[in-house]
């Protein structure tokens, strides 16, 4: 799947909409986002041998609450959530695989 441009983001509710170049339009729900935050915090990394453990993540309410987004470069979206959290990048396409599983 080739990235879209992203031309809208804004929060509904609890809910993120996204306006696509194609003419698309995705919904997708803030704590189902957060839950497949892509950082290596939520997602955890490969050790030397290749293994990835995925690390135990807890959420609170405010884990929930996007504060913030940021384009990054014209690939991505990154979202300060309100406990602070902020490392996960979002590419457009995995945006897309987001929403259509929803």
């Amino acid at each position: 799947m080739s990235a879209v441009a992203l031309l809208q983001n804004i929060v509904i509710g609890d809910e993120l909409a996204l306006a696509w170049g194609d003419g698309k339009e995705d919904y997708i729900n803030l704590r189902k986002l957060r839950e497949a935050c892509p950082c290596a915090v939520c997602q955890g990394e490969p050790d030397a041998m290749g293994y990835v453990v995925k690390p135990t993540v807890t959420h609170t309410e405010k884990s929930f609450q996007a504060l913030r987004m940021q384009q990054v470069g014209g690939y991505a979206l990154q979202i300060t959530w309100a406990d602070g959290h902020s490392s996960g990048i979002y590419s457009y396409d995995l945006l897309r695989k987001i929403s259509q599983s929803e």
